[in-house]
């Protein structure tokens, strides 16, 4: 009976050692448990957190890029302070550093609208580090930013508005065409385009339908990617625009691409920039500061309602009119402007002896404002061969009389209400007579120009591109020649007279593109700039978990 006894003693006590046993293997278990679950929570908050972190540091790239973006849409220009700053965005505190190339570059754009065209680019560098306080995680994002800013006289034609091109007499025109609205091409004999030609609008051949003109069915041919030039006719007689079935694979496949409009997915080319509005305003007076896009700003030498004003070393102006006066730099005229059919009153800048005198514009660029109680112009003589480089800028419509910069040619634009040309054979005493007494002779203008224009309405024609430098003369059998760049990117607000009528005869003309443009070192003073901001690259780098010291 002990035996027995001393048995089940034995058994119980085994039992006992075997339930401690497996109740510390599960204890053991249990925490090992827990121990995995607060290391997975752990993980999964770093991994959330990271993720938040991430957002976050990609609000502070995005943030820095918005400011650049508007600073150089305003300005045109580096900023003079880099955007670095300390911000919180929710619970994370967001610490951003951009920093830029330390030299401009040239670079061929390689896509969209602005393909081919050359830029000047900056690089910016844009690293944003989020963490939040008391959570280990971090994270970086780096971006890199380029800003281009891209000369506008690049272009042969540039148009904010409806672009016309309708001549007369035959017409080839080099270099890229653009209009940020439609196009319409037609020709009474032949136009040849030799370049990309593009709208953000539609591109229709024959007339708008505001222009009160008759279609014509003379050649439209358009160079391919091949060098070949390309009919917009069809075999049939039709004509390959936006209007016709099939237009976006059929002008590709014509034209190889160079002529593209919104079907191609062709959009607004942006607008030179100004910090307050309107492009106008680059010709207007500064008016006491509240305009800060106008070229009076700019000027190295300023003529504002009579008075002459030059730029000295220290910035400051010194009133120069008696000299100019005596020396015969500036004289008045007065003369009739059929399309306006007004007399003009104006001041007369004679190039020539600006150049020989001490107050040539150290920056190249003059500013004229004349407009008073009649109507007035600004008129550029004697001016075949300039000192330097220059650029004229005036509120006024402007007029060349005679050559312009055709001896040793230099870099030279005019920005004007409106632009007329005069011939070597003008003479204001004629301008009141008929045009059979106001003979045209062969004369050759070398400028860009940024003007305005009437558009067609109300059954009243533009005259367009092929009339946008206005004429006065009977130019009948005479060659008018000119190389440089043309911008139409506001309605004049002077000269507002209507195309047409019995006041001139047009020339034979004889256009082209001016290919030194195409070296920046070979632009006038103040070419007015396009500006594109892009995002080139972006990535995260490495997580950070080092403790965030919070």
């Amino acid at each position: 009976m002990k035996k027995l006894i001393q048995n089940f003693t034995d058994q119980k006590g085994f039992t006992t050692l075997i339930f401690l046993t497996l109740l510390l293997m599960l204890s053991l278990l249990g925490i090992n448990a827990i121990m995995t679950s607060t290391t997975d929570v752990d993980i999964a908050g770093y991994e959330l957190n990271s993720t938040y972190a991430t957002y976050a540091a990609e609000a502070g790239v995005e943030k820095a890029t918005a400011e650049l973006t508007t600073f150089y849409n305003k300005f045109g220009h580096p900023p003079p302070s880099m955007p670095n700053d300390s911000i919180k965005l929710g619970n994370y505190a967001v610490v951003i550093n951009v920093t830029k190339s330390d030299s401009t570059i040239i670079t061929t754009l390689k896509q969209g609208a602005y393909r081919g065209l050359y830029a000047l680019t900056d690089e910016y560098r844009i690293e944003a580090t989020a963490r939040a306080p008391g959570v280990q995680a971090a994270q970086t994002v780096m971006a890199t930013v380029d800003a281009a800013l891209v000369p506008i006289y690049q272009f042969a034609v540039f148009y904010q508005q409806d672009l016309e091109i309708a001549p007369g007499p035959p017409m080839t025109l080099g270099g890229r065409v653009h209009s940020n609205s439609d196009m319409y091409l037609q020709s009474d004999n032949r136009l040849y385009l030799n370049s990309y030609t593009t709208a953000a609008g539609n591109i229709f051949h024959g007339r708008h339908p505001e222009s009160g003109q008759s279609v014509s069915n003379g050649d439209v041919m358009i160079m391919d990617d091949n060098g070949n030039y390309q009919a917009m006719e069809n075999s049939d007689g039709t004509w390959l625009d936006s209007q016709a079935d099939n237009w976006v694979n059929s002008s590709i496949s014509r034209w190889g691409g160079r002529v593209e409009d919104s079907d191609h997915g062709m959009t607004n080319l942006k607008l030179p920039v100004v910090a307050s509005g309107e492009p106008s305003d680059m010709i207007k007076e500064e008016s006491g500061g509240s305009n800060p896009d106008s070229y009076e700003k700019k000027a190295g030498l300023k003529i504002v309602g009579g008075q002459v004003f030059y730029k000295q070393s220290d910035s400051t102006w010194s009133d120069v009119t008696s000299d100019f006066i005596s020396q015969g730099i500036i004289t008045s005229g007065t003369f009739h402007d059929g399309r306006e059919s007004q007399d003009v009153t104006s001041v007369d800048i004679d190039i020539a002896k600006l150049g020989s005198s001490s107050y040539w514009p150290s920056n190249g660029i003059i500013y004229a404002s004349n407009n008073g109680g009649s109507f007035t112009g600004t008129r550029l003589v004697n001016g075949s061969q300039l000192k330097d480089r220059l650029t004229i800028a005036s509120a006024d419509p402007v007029y060349t009389e005679g050559d312009y910069n055709t001896v040793n040619k230099k870099a030279a634009s005019i920005m004007s209400d409106a632009f007329t040309i005069l011939s070597n054979d003008w003479q204001d005493g004629k301008s009141w007579m008929a045009k059979n007494y106001r003979q045209a002779s062969e004369t050759t203008v070398n400028v860009a120009y940024m003007t305005g224009n009437k558009a067609s309405a109300d059954g009243n024609y533009s005259g367009g591109f092929e009339n946008l430098p206005r004429f006065l003369e009977d130019w009948n059998g005479v060659t008018f020649n000119w190389k440089g760049s043309a911008a139409v990117l506001w309605q004049s607000e002077e000269a507002t007279g209507n195309w047409g009528g019995n006041y001139y005869n047009p020339p034979n003309r004889n256009w082209s593109f001016d290919t030194d443009f195409l070296d920046p070192n070979n632009l006038p003073p103040g070419t007015p700039l396009i500006s594109i901001v892009r995002k080139t690259s972006w990535r995260e780098l490495t997580p950070n978990y080092a403790s965030s010291g919070g």
